[in-house]
Order: structure tokens, then sequence, then C-alpha cells
């Protein structure tokens, strides 16, 4: 798993740290900030990053300034969104990808930011990466946090995981695109919805109702996303939520479920999303994925 379409980074490269949803603390940035110097790479504060607007990084205009100025500036060869919650898609619409375009450079976060990864991949089909970002650093695994410096400096990167009861046997090849259930539902029907036809679909979530789940399948279901996919990846259903009448299964109970018509690969259990074991995944590159008595992404 890598990319020719994104530069690799080298030692002495700028990274550009902003924040396009919620707030952060400089305190909260300090181990993240010395791994990434660590790799060799300058590390870059976003002028707003530490403003404060109600649960904000600043205001939607402070945000997309910062965004905006990362994308335009030459000299900053990736950027990483130092957190998620909510407030990217105030900005999508406002922000000008034209120099992206021309000199497109890594993207990288997860949760929040499938609202970045939906729309380059549907408007500009160009590669981003579903990484850990800084505010969980602390807590990631070392072979996440390494895997994540692989593949910015343009290492292979592949991945083995243990067989899931859920799996589905086969082997499919295709882009691999998604994110956070979440997200992807909230986008449905915009023009940053993504056309899964022929993909390799990650979805992941945390602290969403058992209910909200099932729904939010049902609307990928009914709105064509999941009939034609190339195969399917389960990621981590972190700190799921019940009613006082249970619904009767779990996240993944629920997923099973609503794909069980179709026949294609799926592999439950990747170690992607609200977890400390969150690996990056490239969305947006062709990949491999091979579900046997293990599972296989290359």
């Amino acid at each position: 798993m890598k990319t020719n379409q994104i530069p690799k980074l080298k030692a002495e490269d700028a990274i550009a740290l902003i924040s396009t949803a919620r707030k952060v603390s400089k305190e909260e940035l300090n181990f993240a900030v010395n791994l990434l110097e660590s790799w060799g790479l300058k590390v870059c504060f976003g002028e707003n990053l530490f403003n404060k607007d109600h649960q904000f990084s600043g205001t939607s205009k402070q945000r997309t300034q910062d965004l905006q100025s990362a994308l335009d500036d030459e000299n900053i060869k990736a950027i990483l969104f130092v957190r998620g919650g909510y407030g990217s898609v105030q900005l999508v619409d406002h922000i000008d990808w034209s120099n992206f375009q021309q000199n497109p450079k890594w993207l990288i976060g997860f949760s929040d930011i499938t609202v970045f990864h939906a729309h380059i991949h549907q408007k500009f089909d160009l590669p981003t990466l579903h990484a850990a970002m800084p505010i969980t650093f602390p807590k990631n695994t070392k072979s996440s946090l390494n895997n994540l410096k692989k593949i910015l400096f343009g290492e292979e990167v592949s991945y083995k995981i243990n067989k899931h009861p859920f799996n589905r046997k086969g082997k499919a090849t295709g882009e691999i695109i998604g994110g956070n259930l979440s997200i992807l539902y909230s986008l449905l029907g915009s023009e940053s919805q993504v056309n899964t036809n022929g993909k390799i679909l990650f979805i992941e979530d945390l602290d969403e109702y058992l209910y909200h789940i099932d729904r939010m399948m049902q609307a990928l279901k009914r709105g064509g996303m999941l009939n034609n996919l190339a195969g399917l990846i389960v990621g981590g259903m972190s700190d799921m939520n019940d009613n006082e009448i249970p619904f009767g299964k779990n996240a993944e109970e629920i997923i099973r479920d609503i794909v069980s018509e179709y026949d294609y690969p799926i592999a439950f259990g990747f170690p992607a999303g609200h977890i400390d074991d969150n690996h990056p995944i490239v969305f947006g590159e062709k990949t491999i994925l091979e579900v046997s008595e293990n599972t296989l992404i290359k």
C-alpha cells in the first residue's frame, strides 16, 4: 500500500499542523511535535491553530484560512489535521482546491476529516491518507505510527490480520475509499458523496447508538453505495451505545446482516479507526484485498 501520485516526504520537509474542527491546546501536541521532529520534519503550526471559538479551533473563516494557506504554500509538503470532532463540513465548500490539484500533497487524518477524504476523492480523484492524528499520538501503538511514517516517506506497507467469524472470503482489487460511517452518511446527497462502484469501502465509527448504525447502513444501502462494491473493510466500531430496550445486535452484526445479500469479500476487525492501534490506509489508490484464513491488504 503506497502511492506515486503524492510526493514522498524527506528530511527537512515542512508539515503543517492545523485544525478544521475542535479546538486544541499547544500542550496537547507536544508528543506529536517531538515525534514528527524526530522523523526529520519541520513542524509548522497554522496561524489560527490555537484560537478558540466555543468548541472550535477558531471561527469558520480562520479555520478555512489555515487550510487554504497550507494547501497553497509550496513549502508545505504535507498537511496533518491535529484532531477531529466536528467542523470540517463548514469549510469544504469555501476552499479553492486549484493549487492542490496542480501540486498535490498528503492530507492526513480520520474521523471528521472524512469530509475531505470524500470530497477530494470524488472531485479530484487524488489519494489522501486515513491515519492517526496528533491528539491521539500519545495513545497510538508504535507500529501504527511507524506505518504512518513509512507511507509518508514512500515505503511500502501491507497488512495481514487475523480471521474474523463474520469475514466473507474472496479477492478484490480496487481503490479503498470511505472513513467514518457517520460522516459518509452526512454527505449523502451532496457533491462530496463518494461513488463507491467498483471500490473497496472502509468504514469505522465511535460512540453511536446501535439503532443509528442500522439507520446509516440502511441509508447507504438504499442510496446504492453498497451493492456494487469490490469489497468491504470494517474497522473499529468502538464504544457503541444501546437503548434501555436493547437493539438486539452489536454493530458488526448489523453490518454483516445488511450486506448479507452481496457476494464481495468482507474483512471485519481491521485495525483502523477510533482505536489505539489505528493503522494508516491510503485512500484513492488501487489495493488488493484478499480474505481467506487471514486478511491480506497490500
